[in-house]
């Protein structure tokens, strides 16, 4: 199949779209598909065989100047006065925007492809597409909507939470596209009921297919270092729950010799450089960004314990990563994680989201239990190993594929009698 694969952006070692952009892409070529990707900036990173048709925006929230005011040279067409007017405003108007593109672009090669992957943009755009009788398909790693209840519960202003609101504006928009959809594609059964009820998505066009862990994520050849903490998120991000790690990491610091290692890039002046200035924790606590894929899974395999403090997650790819390096983990029982972690607790230890003094106290004990770390740890890669594969991955998103496009063609079929 000729696969067009879009999404709006495609941030290469963090963040879900575009680990799955590029996993998903190679795979589908390995099984003799031809893929095409569609991204806004940042660019994904692909492998040799996929091809990339980048589809520029304006790049607003770039380091190091986001929420920049561009240049009227830069202004191209009326899409490009929607994205900054839009920025102005307050809201976010990057989804919306690369759908009104990328319309513009498939239905210029409509005959080029058999079927368009929606990597959950949910943009009026692609609606479009659909509508024009493309076989389009999307995958919805969670819906925003989550982000945006964790984000408005720990705004401290009613200043801060209009701020909110308006730039989660376009999960208007998501909820009218994905109601539309033909199929939508989950990564876990919490999705899936996130999705249906926040999104009002017919239960009957979702379908879960679980998300995969890539060869390079092994245990580590060298020694962990004695102490070592390691996380990966976006520190800023509320929903990921840095605040309480670090919290409950200062506790720690207090009784023990520990570190912490962030894999992540915090805003400058942001709630985690203020949180960890105030906590007196800064000589012991490491950011790690912009690595290769080796370095960082280096770092992974490093830390005695790994920790994914999250209030929600559709999936945690983070989670069956560091379970593929055997690190063992403390993990909140939160979203989709208790599926990747498994029902018996074999592969980590799982506590209440937000709780410091859980956090703290499952950190301690697994620290002081070096023969439960390493049982953990080998549990977690036999789980890993048996349970995500991006192949797999690959092979039932070609079948979802193949659906969609005979129900399109199937539709047609109705229309024209």
């Amino acid at each position: 199949m000729r696969v067009a694969l879009l999404s709006y952006r495609s941030k290469p070692h963090c963040g879900g779209q575009g680990v799955y952009v590029r996993h998903l892409s190679r795979e589908l070529v390995a099984l003799g598909h031809e893929v095409e990707v569609f991204s806004g900036q940042p660019y994904p990173e692909l492998d040799p065989g996929v091809r990339l048709t980048p589809v520029p925006s304006l790049d607003l929230y770039r380091d190091p100047d986001p929420f920049r005011t561009p240049g009227l040279g830069e202004i191209r067409d009326l899409t490009d006065v929607r994205e900054v007017v839009t920025m102005w405003a307050g809201g976010f108007g990057e989804p919306r925007t690369f759908g009104e593109r990328v319309r513009r672009l498939v239905r210029q090669r409509a005959d080029d492809f058999d079927v368009v992957h929606d990597n959950q943009v949910l943009a009026y755009g692609i609606g479009d597409l659909a509508a024009d009788g493309i076989p389009v398909l999307t995958t919805i790693h969670h819906p925003i909507t989550f982000d945006r209840r964790i984000d408005l519960e720990a705004a401290t202003s009613w200043r801060r939470r209009l701020s909110l609101r308006r730039w989660y504006g376009f999960l208007r928009m998501q909820g009218r596209v994905a109601r539309k959809a033909t199929l939508v594609l989950t990564p876990s059964e919490s999705s899936k009921r996130d999705i249906v009820a926040d999104f009002g998505v017919d239960p009957e066009r979702l379908r879960v297919v679980l998300l995969g862990v890539d060869d390079v994520f092994v245990p580590p050849t060298t020694p962990r270092v004695p102490g070592r903490i390691l996380a990966m998120a976006s520190a800023d991000a509320p929903l990921k729950g840095i605040s309480t790690l670090l919290e409950a990491f200062a506790k720690l610091r207090t009784e023990r010799d520990v570190e912490l290692v962030l894999v992540s890039k915090p805003q400058a002046g942001g709630r985690t450089e203020q949180l960890v200035a105030e906590l007196g924790i800064g000589e012991h606590v490491r950011f790690v960004h912009g690595v290769s894929d080796e370095e960082l899974v280096r770092v992974m395999g490093s830390a005695e314990v790994a920790c994914v403090p999250s209030l929600y997650e559709g999936f945690s790819l983070p989670t069956a990563e560091l379970m593929a390096c055997a690190t063992p983990l403390v993990a909140s029982r939160a979203g989709a994680i208790p599926e990747v972690t498994g029902p018996d607790g074999l592969c980590a230890d799982l506590v209440t989201p937000g709780d410091v003094g859980e956090l703290e106290q499952a950190l301690a004990a697994l620290l002081d239990d070096p023969q439960r770390r390493e049982r953990m740890g080998r549990a977690g890669r036999e789980r890993a190993l048996a349970e995500f594969s991006w192949r797999a991955v690959a092979r039932a998103t070609a079948q979802a594929y193949e659906d969609v496009i005979a129900v399109t063609r199937g539709a047609e079929r109705t229309q024209g009698c």
